[in-house]
């Protein structure tokens, strides 16, 4: 990279406060080996990996010499790839357009400044003239007592939903709701839905939400996989402008954005307006593996059985230049996940105690695109569907601070959060929850498409609560450096902090494969009902 990374002040101090006098020897090196990792499948010869590239391939090749190296043996279908078919959907920015429509008139919208249409989940409906209604939050929690559909008549319309959710229900369920809402939507005739992000909430700035507008999105080639059959619109709105849709309803936007921010009631209702929008986009084949290799059990009773470990390989590749900067390196999201998998397998080979259960390494494919690799494999896995037990997942544990906790998301659902919570004991590293729940990382990642199967599963973090430095510190990763071409192997890291992690992770993941019995969700788990 030619630019220079300035670093942000509060991770700046962090790192100074952290001497590696305070550090393990041994992590100091295993750290240099898991950024050595990183090195190789960052850089900037790799082209970000976008899905479908020859950077992907390239990665992947390394991935595959790393296998074969480690003594790993192959599970894919092809040696160790399972190839998955996509269509790749490119919306044409350019050529779409957008407006509202009401008694005063119209008023136009850019695409993709103020509304971004998304070319996800499947192809996109060419042509929009559809009425609007608020749905709050958007969440259809019969099952636990709320439901912000109810009463609302949402054929043919365009939802419009809003960030956050009541405190009452847990981050997970949110999540979980958040991510069936568009099928089950779809299913209920709604031909769309705007979400919008209050001010208050944003992860991402909008600016880089439109830079990412353009990148090509995937839906699986054959449609028996999709969600969505019928064409449906996604779209984003830009969040200074959302008060543009509640025009003419006599309803406050400020007011229904500060209630969302603190997790208080919000109403649905109709909206006055129509949007009404034509949406170009190019489409292609695109062809993607996923990367299989299996550690076998030393249990001849337990070895048909196995404990995935999964981090994806694949980036935003080649996109918006930022500063200059074109390539999306992806180094912490996620080579740095994949780099520990790597460690982990290496620690799993060598250790004296064997693991009685089979690991399967799952490296896939088209994460950024919506877990459509994790989902693939989970749905059509080279072994067994029933014999695997459970996923350990690893995506962009950030190395910005010391590890001094864990938040190993789903530790509340399932028999493994007892592994994590003992092993925490062990280190001295205590399970901390979840500090921004309505993040949605329960369903953000590779663990969500095994939890649709039924299979539990843990995602790994750093501990750290609200209002901390390490707060501050994560979420100025985010907003400044997250999905840009700055996530490269210029930032600030703190590799040692990430061998203790991954010695962690090795140690519950040999927890649960020694095991007499396999993971079961807890009793009360919404998520118990996916069990097949």
């Amino acid at each position: 990279m030619k630019h220079t990374l300035l670093l942000l002040p509060a991770l700046g101090a962090l790192c100074a406060a952290t001497t590696s006098a305070a550090q393990s020897p041994d992590y100091e090196k295993e750290g240099k080996t898991w950024w050595s990792h990183v090195q190789a499948i960052a850089n900037d010869g790799m082209e970000g990996r976008g899905t479908g590239t020859p950077g992907y391939d390239r990665a992947a090749d390394y991935v595959i010499a790393q296998f074969k190296a480690l003594g790993l043996k192959p599970a894919g279908v092809d040696g160790y790839k399972q190839p998955v078919a996509f269509v790749e959907q490119v919306v044409a920015s350019d050529q779409s357009s957008a407006a509202l429509m009401g008694a005063n008139g119209e008023t136009k919208l850019s695409v993709p400044q103020d509304i971004i249409f998304s070319g996800s989940g499947g192809p996109v409906p060419g042509q929009i003239d559809a009425p609007m209604v608020f749905a709050g939050y958007g969440l259809h929690l019969p099952e636990a007592g709320h439901d912000d559909f109810a009463g609302l008549d949402v054929k043919g319309k365009i939802v419009v939903v809003i960030s956050g959710g009541p405190s009452t229900i847990s981050g997970a369920l949110k999540s979980h709701a958040r991510s069936e809402r568009a099928h089950w939507l779809a299913e209920q005739g709604a031909v769309g839905m705007i979400a919008l992000v209050t001010p208050g909430q944003v992860e991402i700035p909008w600016s880089r939400r439109v830079g990412l507008a353009s990148a090509p999105a995937l839906y699986f080639a054959d449609d028996a996989l999709r969600d969505t059959k019928a064409p449906f619109l996604n779209a984003q709105f830009d969040p200074a402008k959302s008060a543009q849709l509640f025009a003419g309803t006599g309803q406050d936007y400020d007011k229904i954005a500060a209630a969302a921010d603190v997790s208080a009631p919000v109403a649905s209702f109709p909206l006055t307006l129509k949007l009404k929008a034509q949406v170009a986009a190019n489409r292609r084949p695109v062809s993607s593996p996923n990367l299989i290799a299996v550690l076998p059990g030393s249990d001849p009773k337990l070895r048909d059985e196995y404990v995935v470990l999964s981090a994806h390989l694949d980036g935003y590749g080649i996109g918006t230049p930022i500063k200059g900067d074109a390539i999306y390196n992806g180094a912490f999201d996620n080579a740095s996940g994949v780099a520990s998998l790597l460690e982990i397998g290496k620690a799993l080979k060598a250790g004296k105690v064997k693991p009685k259960r089979s690991i399967l390494f799952a490296i896939v494919t088209a994460e950024e695109k919506g877990l459509l690799g994790s989902r693939y494999f989970a749905r059509r896995p080279t072994v067994p569907q029933k014999s695997i037990v459970a996923d350990l997942n690893f995506d962009m544990a950030l190395p910005i601070f010391p590890l001094t906790g864990v938040t190993p998301v789903g530790y509340d659902q399932s028999s493994l959060g007892q592994d994590a919570q003992a092993v925490s004991a062990a280190m001295n590293l205590p399970v901390t929850p979840d500090p921004f729940p309505d993040r949605n990382v329960f369903i953000r990642s590779d663990q969500y498409s095994f939890i649709r199967e039924g299979v539990p599963a843990l995602f790994f973090k750093y501990g750290f609560k609200r209002d901390t430095p390490e707060a501050t510190t994560e979420k100025a990763w985010r907003a400044n450096l997250y999905h840009s071409p700055f996530d490269d192997l210029n930032q600030p890291v703190m590799p040692a902090e990430s061998a203790k992690l991954n010695h962690y992770v090795t140690a519950v993941t040999l927890r649960m494969a020694n095991a007499p019995e396999r993971p079961s969700w807890n009793a009360d788990s919404f998520f118990k009902r996916f069990v097949k």
